[in-house]
């Protein structure tokens, strides 16, 4: 911008009616620009909103309980902390509108919501993990309950007889063969969609996210009418491995396919530069970039397939003793088991169950932990040991190169090692 473009905007705001982008005329037509603005600080957490949330919500408790007491019908706990939460937020905009303007205001609302949702989810979370944990603690507390089967164990038996090891095992070989079947198809699936784009992979990627909602009931039909009433087949936990299979397979592909979509093109173009092809450029860049995003796809095509119960109690059936070969006779997941006991009227097999349910709980946890360390850290962030080995390798390649270089023109390697630790020196 000019002098002359500076005097001539000068001139238009001093002009009446007129008006610049930052400033609006008076009544009386001239612009009087205003002092500068305070800052807002959206951001933080400060003493007086944590006063003011607790003063909202003691409020609000307050006014609920009267309300509940004279004058609403309303009886019960849920209303009760609807009709709580409404009045806090009323009260919470109370208290900001005395020192806050409206913007803040908003800010600090949509953080209070924001907060409330993740509040909510993780106290769900917690109390589906302590009820199951709690109900199911004198049958898991058993030392038989993880070395046992059910197959000596009748509905009044006590809790120490009898376990649910052979549901355990069950879940492992249905899980297994479902992921040896869906990590390298789903995989391959996936860079395909990414890395190859044509009118096939659109037509693929439709049918992949149409899949992912396929009712796990469907799936285990689709297997009882082709594997096992076509082909001939047992029931068997290879037949729910493929029912499975079929369930956690958009899932995989779908998730990534966004992962991988998501690696950032100069990194590709920087490896065709150097000479590496398609597939060389797919090994070396873009899977190892998007490994941490890959392991969290199989972790949620995992967690969705190893609770499924209605296609393994179709394909696989029901058992209460080990079955050690997974392509013949019955066998038995956790989540079937903890559907079965559950149903009983005896507290015994009633605790049986939440004890398998908790036993799943576990078992999500440590394949979900497996997942996280096999896959490590995100994109260009390393753990001290890959910083370590990171060096390493440098310096590695350095020697290498040091070694590679030749020596000085008229004199020996000796000479030009000499030479190298007097420069160090200085």
């Amino acid at each position: 911008m000019t002098v002359t473009d500076t005097a001539h905007g000068a001139r238009r705001a001093d002009r009446p009616g007129r008006f610049t982008r930052t400033h609006l005329p008076g009544r009386d037509g001239r612009i009087t620009p205003a002092g500068p603005e305070v800052r807002r600080e959206l951001s933080g957490l400060r003493r007086e909103d944590v006063l003011r949330v607790v003063g909202a919500a003691a409020a609000g408790i307050a006014a609920t309980a009267w309300l509940f007491t004279q004058v609403l019908p309303f009886r019960g706990a849920l209303p009760f902390v609807l009709i709580a939460y409404l009045l806090f937020l009323g009260f919470f905009v109370v208290l900001i509108g005395f020192d806050d303007d409206r913007i803040t205001i908003k800010d600090r609302v949509a953080g209070v919501i924001v907060h409330s949702g993740a509040v909510v989810l993780l106290l769900a979370l917690v109390v589906v993990v302590v009820f199951a944990l709690s109900e199911g603690r004198p049958a898991f507390t058993q030392v038989n309950f993880w070395t046992q089967d059910l197959s000596m164990a009748g509905p009044l038996d006590p809790l120490t007889v009898g376990g649910m090891a052979h549901a355990a095992v069950g879940t492992l070989v249905m899980i297994s063969f479902a992921l040896l079947i869906s990590i390298p198809l789903g995989l391959l699936t996936a860079v395909c969609l990414a890395e190859f784009p044509s009118p096939f992979t659109r037509i693929v990627r439709t049918v992949t996210e149409a899949m992912t909602a396929l009712p796990s009931i469907l799936c285990g039909l689709f297997i009882l009418a082709t594997y096992i009433l076509i082909l001939g087949a047992p029931k068997s936990g290879f037949a729910a491995s493929l029912a499975i299979t079929i369930m956690i397979l958009p899932i995989i592909i779908r998730s990534a396919d966004v992962v991988l979509r998501l690696v950032p093109a100069t990194l590709k173009e920087a490896s065709f530069a150097m000479g590496a092809s398609h597939w060389s450029t797919i090994w070396n860049v873009v899977l190892p970039t998007s490994k941490s995003g890959l392991m969290t796809a199989i972790v949620l095509g995992t967690a969705r397939g190893i609770g499924e119960t209605s296609p393994i109690l179709l394909v696989a059936g029901y058992t209460t003793y080990y079955n050690w070969n997974p392509f013949d006779g019955p066998m038995v997941s956790l989540p079937l088991a903890t559907f079965t006991l559950v149903k009983s009227p005896e507290p015994s097999q009633i605790a049986r169950g939440f004890g398998a349910a908790a036993v799943l709980m576990v078992l999500v946890f440590v394949l979900f932990l497996l997942a996280r360390l096999i896959g490590g850290k995100g994109a260009g962030v390393l753990s001290p040991a890959g910083a370590r080995r990171a060096q390493r390798a440098s310096a590695r390649v350095a020697a290498r190169f040091r070694d590679a270089a030749p020596p000085p023109s008229g004199g020996s390697p000796d000479d030009a090692a000499g030479t190298d630790e007097k420069k160090a020196e200085r």
